[in-house]
């Protein structure tokens, strides 16, 4: 009776997960309520003393105490006003990134969110700025900045793509900050997703390194290059992992049996116990899609593949997250040929034969 309690409780755990990794997001929403910092509190603390100033000059300016220059005063006014809605948005501003933004538990989401509150803080300070300098109404200062903006489109189209580019990241997801991923020859962490282009910390570099670990440089390309190439991403929020394989050359005299069960029992000790319960997460998602007759092995498994020359090659295939590839093989490796060398009767590896 406890055992199927127990089972009951983890498939319910289990579709939790599933739904959890349906919803693309790894994080959860943060309980604690955001609070401002000190620097924060002074920041809007500045912004209401200009904006008292602000109003203060708006009030003497209305008394044409600067009579000399009375002709002026229409114009002074206009972007006293400006300047205080400015003041007033940068402020509103920092009250949604303070207490709305900063609630947020996911820091990909956060990331994301502040990019768009910037855009339209940008956005609404050129429209107040256009509408109060040049005294027009809201309708004919938002027509002038739409006329402007596709002006400036037609004019620098590859900026334009790339910012729809970015949108279409937003969107769509293809990678978020956070992931790593493969654009062409580029392979790295995104380590920033910009209105104009994407950042990658590289990892691997053919010409650098023959591991994952970062070279130390960084990659830069246009976020248009994500409308028409390929994205391999390694850190899909539904499934974050990768298969892996690491492959020993055996003669045929080995005692398969042997090697196929050591082999398969280390890899199980490594990392069975998380790999059954991540495949158990991607039985789930593909049964609700067409593909849910594949075969997906909750463990380790081994398998032999006859190579060009004279021995076979002992494959053993895990499952892991990316970013932990080269640090789980270097492991399993080390185990993997202590157990096999400890019985040299048994495993006999190519060089072996020379004898």
């Amino acid at each position: 009776m406890a055992d199927e309690l127990r089972t009951e409780v983890e498939q319910v755990k289990e579709r939790a997960d599933v739904k959890q990794a349906l919803k693309q997001t790894t994080a959860t929403a943060s309980k604690e309520q955001p609070k401002a910092k000190t620097r924060d509190k002074v920041w809007l603390g500045t912004h209401a003393i200009i904006l008292i100033a602000l109003g203060v000059f708006y009030y003497l300016l209305q008394f044409r105490v600067f009579g000399f220059a009375a002709r002026y005063i229409p114009y002074v006014q206009n972007l006293d006003k400006a300047a205080a809605v400015v003041v007033l948005l940068l402020a509103i501003a920092k009250v949604v990134d303070v207490y709305l933004i900063g609630g947020v538990g996911s820091a990909v989401s956060r990331y994301n969110l502040r990019r768009i509150a910037k855009l339209l803080l940008s956005l609404l300070v050129v429209f107040t700025v256009v509408s109060y300098i040049f005294s027009t109404t809201w309708y004919t200062a938002l027509l002038s900045v739409g006329v402007f903006s596709i002006i400036v489109g037609l004019a620098v189209q590859t900026p334009m793509t790339s910012f729809l580019g970015w949108i279409y990241i937003l969107v769509r997801a293809p990678y978020r900050v956070g992931d790593r991923v493969k654009i062409d020859d580029a392979t790295g962490d995104v380590i920033d997703v910009s209105y104009l282009d994407t950042t990658l910390w590289e990892f691997g570099g053919g010409d650098l390194l023959s591991t994952d670990h970062p070279t130390g440089r960084i990659i830069k390309f246009p976020n248009s290059k994500v409308l028409n190439t390929i994205v391999y991403n390694y850190s899909w929020p539904v499934f974050p992992y990768v298969w892996n394989e690491i492959k020993f050359s055996v003669a045929y005299e080995s005692d398969l049996e042997f090697i196929s069960e050591t082999m398969q029992r280390i890899a199980a000790e490594e990392v069975g116990e998380r790999m059954m319960k991540q495949v158990r997460v991607f039985r789930e998602i593909l049964a609700q899609t067409p593909v849910d007759q594949l075969e997906v092995r909750e463990y380790p498994s081994v398998l032999f593949r006859v190579n060009s020359n004279t021995w076979l090659d002992a494959i053993v295939r895990y499952l892991v997250p990316p970013k932990e590839a080269g640090r789980v093989k270097t492991r399993l490796i080390k185990k993997l040929l202590a157990a096999l060398n400890a019985a040299p009767d048994r495993v006999m590896f190519p060089k072996s034969n020379a004898r």
